[in-house]
């Protein structure tokens, strides 16, 4: 069998190195860091959200970019498969809401030690500090790839695995970029995403560290809505965040790469504006004699009150049995749409994943092999492959790294 040079020891790189290494191959793992894994200890906040126990339609839908590519790969190795392949190893799995599935344990590092033992089982190598600086090609067939130093390790196959460009201190620093541009592969605009977004207002910034749930958020572009989900947000010093905003940036962050867009938020989606104003007008009954700034405390969270206060124009002092209606209809269309600029993405130092990457019309979806370098494969976040959160990304790279081994026939 053939000599598989991997260059990045993530989730894609490790569970390419399994499959490879399962089919006979002599694997040897490339990664810069001191330890496998890196990225992947500090996902699901350190409990590794390993994939989605959803059907595979929902697979499907919750990938933003080139859904149609992963068909092949995804059926080659399903959420359920990546299930059964981690129990098997000895890593048990739990199911949780929104049907994200996570170790036992709740701990990344029994997911790492797992693919570890595994590699090591199956007679891996591992080449730890050992950061990868050219990959050559010649006559359109992979030769070989040179290291740091200067060494020389030649192969039959080498599997790209290096991730995007987020989270930069674990060691993904756009190399794979770099190797597929030098191999003139096509490399699609990259940006941060599943990231917070920046606003313009300064009362956003009073709303820090509040936490809002069953909200919906709209987001347009002029008069043109260009998302809308419900769910749970979170305020920061500088913008908004949380599974819905983080979701948002994934659809939106193209847009907001070039102009402002409006965010409008729902702070009562349960009910409509009728169903509101009624509430509202009780309220306003039972507390007619009180200031308006006393009146509206069973409405929003404490910190939201003077902030909602204010944005409404509605005299704080004022009686709430002078409030006119007119005020009133106003107040109410404010809880319901709440209104933010959006300015801009976070960097990539907070970035879940990277938008963009290698082009996927330049490789084979079955085996993930270069359509322009024979013995060149490209596995997990490098490609231009992204996926909302709830282990889908995660999905993705068992997915294309397990077509990568297996598609090796050297």
């Amino acid at each position: 069998m053939g000599r598989v040079l991997i260059t990045g020891g993530g989730a894609a790189g490790m569970y390419a190195g399994i499959a490879a290494a399962e089919n006979g191959h002599d694997v040897h793992i490339y990664e810069k860091n001191d330890r496998l894994g890196k990225k992947l200890f500090i996902t699901g906040k350190g409990r590794c959200n390993i994939t989605n126990a959803c059907d595979m339609d929902g697979l499907f839908d919750a990938v933003v970019s080139n859904s149609k590519f992963l068909y092949s790969s995804f059926y080659g190795c399903t959420n359920q498969d990546v299930i059964a392949f981690f129990e098997r190893i000895g890593v048990r799995t739990k199911v949780e809401r929104g049907d994200r599935v996570f170790p036992a344990s709740d701990r990344s590092s029994d997911v790492i030690r797992g693919l570890e033992r595994e590699l090591a089982r199956l007679g891996a190598h591992v080449h730890l500090r050992t950061a990868v600086k050219h990959i050559v090609e010649q006559e359109g067939h992979f030769k070989e790839i040179v290291l740091e130093d200067g060494t020389k390790a030649a192969g039959d196959a080498c599997i790209v695995a290096t991730g995007g460009l987020s989270y930069e201190s674990t060691g993904s620093d756009g190399d794979g970029f770099r190797f597929a541009r030098s191999l003139a592969h096509t490399v699609s605009e990259c940006m941060p995403s599943l990231v917070p977004m920046e606003c313009k207002e300064e009362w956003i910034g009073e709303l820090q560290g509040l936490s809002l749930r069953n909200v919906r958020a709209s987001i347009y572009d002029g008069k043109k809505k260009l998302y809308e989900d419900f769910g749970e947000m979170l305020f920061t010093h500088y913008g908004v965040s949380g599974p819905l905003m983080l979701t948002a940036s994934s659809y939106v962050g193209k847009k907001l790469k070039d102009r402002e867009l409006r965010l409008e938020v729902d702070l009562k989606p349960a009910l409509s504006e009728a169903q509101l104003d009624q509430r509202v007008c009780r309220d306003f009954e039972e507390n007619q004699n009180r200031q308006f700034k006393n009146a509206v405390g069973r409405l929003f969270p404490a910190k939201l009150i003077p902030v909602m206060i204010r944005l409404s124009g509605i005299d704080p002092d004022k009686k709430v049995n002078v409030i006119t209606k007119e005020e009133r209809l106003q107040f109410v269309y404010l809880i319901k749409h709440l209104p933010a600029t959006l300015t801009g993405l976070r960097d990539y130092r907070e970035a879940i994943i990277t938008k963009g990457g290698v082009r996927t019309k330049e490789v084979d979806p079955g085996t993930m092999e270069s359509k322009l370098v024979k013995g060149l494969y490209f596995a997990g976040e490098v490609l231009d492959l992204d996926a909302l959160t709830g282990g889908f990304n995660l999905q993705i790279a068992w997915s294309t790294g397990y077509a990568a081994g297996k598609g090796i026939t050297v």
